[in-house]
Order: structure tokens, then sequence, then C-alpha cells
């Protein structure tokens, strides 16, 4: 599954707006067969085909599924937990897309960080 360059540069262009705490910072890496976006190397957003891959809390989670613009991330049988799809008319704006990105940050700042992996010798 590819991404969509231009919704990549749209993602690219509302994260140099988003307002980050101290120390933090967004990276880019391509997985799932598309692109996703890491908040301190945690995955956060995502884009695949034309659609927004985003992750949220269990709440806001819940909240979303109740839309008929998102739909639960299953690409093995089963759907991941906290991990969404939203339709392209759920992101069409600049705000909306924003609104996304916020819920998903906001949930994977209150992630622990990931244990360093050993380096093989």
């Amino acid at each position: 599954m590819a991404f969509d360059a231009e919704l990549a540069e749209r993602v690219r262009g509302v994260l140099e707006q988003f307002p980050l705490e101290a120390g933090e910072s967004w990276g880019e890496i391509k997985m799932f067969g598309g692109l996703c976006f890491t908040l301190n190397g945690k995955m956060t957003v995502g884009l695949g085909k034309l659609r927004l891959m985003i992750r949220l809390s269990d709440v806001d989670s819940e909240e979303a599924m109740a839309s008929d613009l998102v739909e639960p991330m299953d690409f093995t049988g089963k759907p991941l937990e906290n991990f969404a799809y939203v339709k392209e008319e759920g992101f069409a704006s600049d705000e909306q897309l924003l609104e996304w990105i916020r819920k998903s940050a906001t949930y994977v700042r209150t992630l622990p960080d990931k244990p360093k992996k050993p380096r093989k010798k």
C-alpha cells in the first residue's frame, strides 16, 4: 500500500505548526506499506493510500468509532487496539487534520518510553 505524497506534505505542514513540548521532536518512518509520523520515536499518525492512521486513548477511540468516518485498523484479521483509520472526508480540512494529530499526540505522550535494545556486537 503506497501513501499519497500530497497528503504527506500536508501532514508535514500541519506538524510544523503543532506545539511541541520541551525536548519533543517529530520523525518519519516508512512502515505498514505507508508513512508513519512519530513523536519522540513513538508512532503517532500515519498515511496509507487515502486514509489517515491515528493512535487514540481508549476514551477517544470509543468516541471516534461512533463516527462513520473512522474504522478499526485491521489488516491481520484482528483490529489493533488504540489504532484506527480515518476516511478521507474525516480530515478534509487542516483543522480536522490538526485535531486528529492533537488527539493522537496527547495519547502518545502518556505512553512509556520503550526500553533500549542492546546493540549487537
